[in-house]
């Protein structure tokens, strides 16, 4: 197969400004995605999907490409993950290419490690998905999960306040980190998550929510406190 990845890299971040080239133990948060990608050996391009000058100058700096800027309907607060996709592979089929599929890998992944791409790709391949995501599974069981109303604490599923954990059917979430999908199907649904949808689940250390200032230092402790005790695979 042809594939191709697609890391979006707008430039106005809101929580953390200058987000996507944020300097992240010594070097722009983006690069950690692209070295991943470049070094999985997957991918007949990667590429940044940015609006930012900077931000493309950053990225082509570690090996990625840029070869058309992202419209202003998709660098705007309301575009969604599809909307930049379907920009992107639209403008490879201008230039008359075109791929079978893409992983479309987010910019602020620093625990992300090349061999977490080639599993997934293999799971992906192997089991003739039309897409896949990686997800983390749930700490503690969804089905205890409590809600307040009228200030009156509430369990959200009270038939199982007194069934077993290991009886409690497990649940996932979205790590955040990146997504595969056939072209073909992307076109069809427009959508990342359809009716053959696959999944490999990732260990906590491999993945770390990045929204704010406060999750930027825990992940930069994450970090360092991975790289002391060996966890961290430097090769990426």
């Amino acid at each position: 197969m042809k594939n191709i990845a697609i890391i979006p890299a707008r430039g106005g971040s809101k929580r953390i400004p200058r987000k996507n080239i944020k300097p992240f133990m010594g070097k722009p948060i983006i690069a950690y995605s692209i070295e991943a990608a470049l070094q999985s050996g997957l991918f007949d391009e990667v590429m940044v999907s940015t609006d930012d000058e900077e931000i493309a100058t950053v990225a082509r700096q570690y090996g990625a490409s840029v070869p058309f800027f992202r419209s202003a309907e998709t660098a705007n607060d309301y575009a969604t993950m599809e909307n930049v996709i379907e920009e992107v592979l639209n403008c490879y089929q201008e230039r008359g290419i075109s791929f079978d599929a893409f992983c479309c890998v987010f910019s602020t992944a620093p625990f992300l490690k090349s061999q977490s791409l080639v599993n997934s790709y293999n799971t992906f391949e192997n089991n003739a998905y039309d897409a896949l995501m990686p997800v983390l599974s749930f700490s503690y069981p969804i089905q205890r999960a409590l809600f307040l109303e009228n200030s009156r604490l509430l369990m959200r599923e009270p038939e199982h306040i007194h069934t077993r954990s290991q009886d409690l059917q497990p649940m996932y979430h979205d790590a955040g980190l990146f997504y595969w999908m056939k072209v073909d199907k992307f076109y069809e649904t427009k959508e990342i998550l359809c009716d053959n949808t696959g999944m490999i689940e990732l260990s906590e250390v491999e993945a770390q929510d990045i929204d704010t200032e406060e999750d930027w230092k825990l992940a930069e402790l994450k970090y360092q406190i991975l790289g002391k005790n060996g966890n961290l695979n430097v090769e990426r």
